[in-house]
């Protein structure tokens, strides 16, 4: 994550010529989903911008994901949630429902 504020910051300083402080700002939050607070000027600092919103997006979708899936895998056990699959041989087998005979 401060990579990427790094690199916001880098970014905003360089090419929309915007104060370090102002930088750290708009980069915070880009990166946080709730847009940016300074007036850009220039093509260049509109195309960084973009491009930096997005990959803002990207990445909150990804760490979100991974965050997050411990969490709902949990939640998916207690409610006793599971994804479609054929059974193995062995639960086959030994399924106390069934008999040879019916599979």
């Amino acid at each position: 994550m401060l990579l990427s504020l790094g690199m916001g910051m880098l970014g905003y300083h360089l090419l929309a010529h915007i104060d370090w402080i102002d930088s750290l700002l708009n980069a915070s939050m880009i990166l946080s989903g709730m847009g940016p607070v300074a007036s850009l000027h220039g093509t260049c600092a509109k195309l960084f911008a973009s491009v930096y919103a997005l990959y803002s997006g990207v990445v909150y979708l990804a760490v979100s994901a991974v965050l997050l899936y411990p969490l709902v895998e949990r939640l998916m056990k207690i409610l006793h949630l599971q994804a479609l699959h054929t059974p193995s041989p062995v639960q086959e087998k030994h399924h106390p429902e069934f008999s040879e005979d019916e599979l």
